[in-house]
Formats: C-alpha cells, structure tokens, sequence
C-alpha cells in the first residue's frame, strides 16, 4: 500500500499536465549510496514475489502462503533467529473473510414505492457479514458531514437522536480557508470514512451510508470503486463486529431525499455556502445480506538478528514491510492478478537485500524483522503483532516500514513520514547528509498525517513506538519536480492498485538501492546509538509511549 495521499488531483493534473512522451528510465546512480547493495537481488525477489503464479498474495490465499515460505527460507540462510509460533519464522492470525454476493437485498421504502437496489450497480458495502442485517425498514436520518469534532467546536449530531436510526452523511468536511479550522485545504482524520462510521456507531446508529460529494471529488468514478470494493474483506477474528456500512452512487443518494424537506441537490448548495444541516429523511432501509464466509489462518513471518551488547541488547528495533497484496480481482484490460510489484514486492525485496547486510554489521541493539499480511485489509497483521509482540512496546526503541521502493529515477533528496513528530527527523538529516541526500518536506499538496496513517508505521505509531515511513523525494537525477509529480501522479492514478503493478512495469533498481542504503545506515545509526527517538512534546502518540514505559509492556 505504498500510499502518499494526494490533495487536489485534478488541480495538480491541470498544473502539471502528464507527458508520457518524457518518461525515460535510467538506471545509473550519482551518489555513492547504492554501491553496496545488489541491484540484481532486489530484482530477482521482486520477480519472485510479484511473478502471476503467486496470484497477487492475497492475504490468506497460496500466493500468499508462498511469499511466506520464500521469506522464512531467505531468513534461514542469513541465520535469523526464528521468533514466531513454536520457534518457526511464523506467527498465524486467525482471521475471517467475506464477500457480498449478487443476491443480497437492498431495499428504500418511500412514502409511496418500495425500491430495490443492486449490489455495485447502486451501492457498495465496506463491512460485510451478520452485522449487517436490517431485517426490518430503518428511519434515514441526513446528518451532514457524519462529524463530531470539539476541537473545531463542530457537532453535525447536535440535539439530534440516531439511536437505532441509519444516519446519511456526506463525503469529506466542511470547507475552510482557515489553517486552523479543520485545517484549511488540508485534509483531517474527520474526512475518513472509517472515521465518520465510528462516531455513528457511538451515538447508538444502527448503520450509516455514505454520500457522494461532488465539491470532494473522491468519489467520481464509481467504475474504480467498484474495483476496490470487489475485493474480500477480511478481519482480525477477534475484531469488534461492525455495522451496515454502505456507500451509494449519485443517483441513489438523490433517491434517499426524496419527498424529504430539501433535495439533494439543494444538500449540494446548502454546502457550497457551508451552511450545511441535519434533518430526517422521508424514508427507510431494510437490508439482508448474503456472503460468502471463511475462518482462515494467515501470517506474519518473523525473525531476530541478537545485537552484542550486553546492555543494549535487549532493546530492539523494528524493521517492516507488508508482504501481502490484493490477489486477483476484476479484469482490466484481460488481466485480472494485482501482482502487487512496488506495493509492496519492492518492499519487501528492499527489506531482505537490507538484512543481509545486517547481518554482516556490528550492532548494539537487536532487530525484529517483520513482515507482516493484511496490510491491504487494514493494517491486520501489524495491529496482530502489537496485540502479540515478540518485545514488549517499551523496549521497542523505533519501527522503520518500507512500503515500497524508488523506482522512478536516482534521487538526490529523501523524506521522512512522520520523522517530524520525533527525533528521528535529526537521525534521519544526519544520515542523509553522510549519503550526500538532503532531506525535503513533503510538497504542498502532499498530505504528510494521511500519509502517515495509511500503512503500517501508524500501527506501531499508536502503540507509542516512534515510528517513520522514508521515501525518495521529488529531486530526481534526471526529471525536474514538475515531471516528476506527473510521472508519480500517472503511477498513482493508472498503475496503483491495479494489475498494471507488475513486473513489466520500467524501474530503475539503482534507485531502490539508494533507498535501501539509506535505511541501512539509519537503521545502523539507532541501533548504535546510546540515545533513542523520542516522541516530541504534543505529539499525539507520546501518552501511549509514555503509559507503555510506566507499566513495562
């Protein structure tokens, strides 16, 4: 999920129209950082991992069960101390899985008619399973954004009661100009979906839908939704049940407004002029679902490299990357296998190239290598592992993930996600500079906090470990940032999450050794060091590394 949210992409599209005419991959290097590392063995784990016979890795399946064997066999040939289940290289996680299917029962009751609806033709469910159930017709209750926020003294549920109710909110927040009201132009955790059903749940709702918002644009193609939607959702088994989630096309959500005090479109102007309002609608729900279920054990494979220091070494640094990817979904263009190449075979590939030169370096400190499944699914195998850690949270002195490789171009400047919020943001310039990189901020229309949320770095964040998530930034050997913007805005919006991430795709593995060197060096760096990152005063995250300290977990 090599996932660095973008603002505005059409904006940034108009700015900086796309040239497929000035792609060019190359593959020399001018710095010293990749000397070191072997560009060939970082292609041949790509290839192994994201060749078609392992059918894209979905968690749970055989492709994913092969990735894991081939992981543990390399861990075995470097001497990695196996630390999963019964000594073995792996840790199993019950999970449980489900798909909707076509027969499900979607119906809205007016005042005067009773409309079916169809499974992704006119919604799409993000939680499948019992839960789900409304056997019996619900009230609709439109609820604005779906926000409740004190901070921004917001509360879209003010005096009004959803309890036992379906509440219908909006895509997105509310508009602001004013960086200090839900950010500005920039995008706050209010915005999530997962976020909004949340706050739902905690008012007494029995299920939420989701509107499209035109002004928010992340909705508009309801073909790709459904792409993304097709796919199995899967659980930790002992996950919290969830409820009815859906999220409905355009033309239904004008249908829940009907015979309502206000239409949907003139929802759309109560918006424009930010004066948005709750009110029930005139209709109701009923849902019965059918799917198909299973209860599966997948892994995460696991292993330990002892530092030599007799204090130091029971202090441990936690080195990531998901090797999970989508499996195999609908068609595009006659392929049907999400190989899943830089998101994250690249990843992984990078994370073995680095071990095997850790291997070879004195270190103080331990290392936890961790590949963890489910990332794809919702950070299931990272979150397992910090329901069940090998070392206690407090021990654990950083998590560095690698969710993805560069694969553009050489680079001569890196950014640390989320290395702001502690002091890895000096490790991290300290080693840039040994490299000749400079490290750079995420451009503007980069969303740095959404970014740092949506891959397992945020896991292990919220466990109270300082945690970083390093990339290549946007000064490139041979691009200027203008083409190089474009070149990742045509990645991410025509290759990301589709089976177009495959091993025919150019890169330039001179690149992703840079990276790899990078994260060796500050890896070598902590690991060495007397002092460890620390969270900085305000973050979020210091309680929990504060409360983790103080009960020795």
């Amino acid at each position: 999920m090599r996932k660095i949210a973008l603002l505005h992409l059409s904006l940034l599209f108009i700015l900086f129209p796309v040239q497929l005419s000035q792609f060019r991959w190359l593959e020399k290097s001018n710095t010293k950082a990749a000397e070191n590392f072997s560009c060939q063995n970082i292609r041949s784990h790509i290839q192994f991992l994201g060749h078609d016979s392992l059918k894209g890795r979905a968690t749970g399946s055989h492709g994913e069960f092969l990735a894991g064997q081939y992981i543990a066999k390399i861990m075995k040939t470097f001497n990695i101390i196996p630390i999963g289940d019964d000594k073995t290289y792996f840790q199993g996680i019950p999970m449980h899985g489900s798909k909707p299917l076509p027969e499900s029962s979607l119906q809205v009751f007016t005042q005067n008619e009773i409309i079916s609806l169809e499974l992704g033709k006119d919604y799409l469910l993000y939680k499948t399973g019992a839960q789900t159930f409304v056997p019996s017709p619900l009230e609709l209750i439109f609820i604005g954004y779906g926000i409740v926020a004190p901070e921004y003294d917001y509360n879209d549920y003010q005096n009004i009661d959803v309890k036992d109710k379906i509440v219908v909110y909006l895509a997105g927040e509310p508009l602001s100009t004013d960086s200090s009201y839900f950010r500005g132009d920039h995008l706050t955790i209010f915005s999530y979906p997962e976020t909004k059903q949340r706050i739902a749940v905690s008012r007494g709702a029995r299920g939420s839908i989701l509107l499209p918002n035109p002004r928010d644009g992340t909705m508009s193609d309801w073909d790709q939704m459904k792409r993304e939607f097709s796919f199995e959702d899967v659980t930790l088994a002992y996950a919290v049940a969830g409820h009815l989630s859906l999220v409905v096309s355009s033309k239904v959500a004008h249908l829940l407004f009907k015979q309502a005090d206000y239409s949907f479109t003139q929802v759309h102007r109560m918006e424009t002029a930010g004066s948005v309002k709750s009110f029930p609608l005139k209709s109701s729900i009923a849902f019965r679902g059918k799917f198909k279920n299973r209860d599966f054990i997948s892994r995460n494979v696991i292993g330990l490299l002892p530092g030599n220091d007799p204090l130091l070494k029971d202090t441990y640094l936690l080195l990531s990357a998901h090797y999970d990817h989508l499996g195999v979904g609908p068609p595009v263009q006659s392929d049907s296998i999400y190989n899943g190449v830089i998101d994250n075979a690249s990843g992984v590939a990078g994370l073995l190239e680095i071990m095997k030169h850790l291997i070879q370096t004195e270190l103080k400190r331990s290392i936890i290598f961790l590949f963890v499944t489910g990332e794809e699914k919702g950070l299931l195998g990272s979150q397992y592992y910090i329901d069940h850690p090998f070392a206690p949270h407090f021990k654990t002195v950083v998590n560095i993930n690698i969710d993805g490789l560069a694969f553009l171009d050489t680079f001569k400047d890196v950014i640390g996600i989320g290395s702001k919020m502690s002091t890895l943001e000096n490790d991290l310039k300290t080693v840039a500079s040994d490299l000749d990189f400079f490290v750079s901020d995420l451009p503007p229309i980069f969303e740095e906090s959404e970014s740092f949320s949506k891959s397992d770095q945020i896991t292990f964040a919220r466990a109270g470990i300082p945690s970083v998530f390093v990339v290549e930034g946007f000064n490139y050997s041979n691009y200027s940032v203008e083409q190089a913007l474009n070149k990742w805005y045509f990645w991410q919006t025509n290759v990301y999450h589709t089976p177009f991430d495959d091993t025919n795709q150019p890169i330039n593995f001179q690149a992703a050794a840079q990276l790899c060197s990078l994260i060796f060096d500050l890896t070598v760096k902590i690991a060495n060091s007397e002092t460890v990152p620390q969270w900085k005063p305000g973050t979020e995250y210091i309680h929990a590394r504060l409360q983790s300290i103080a009960e020795k977990r």
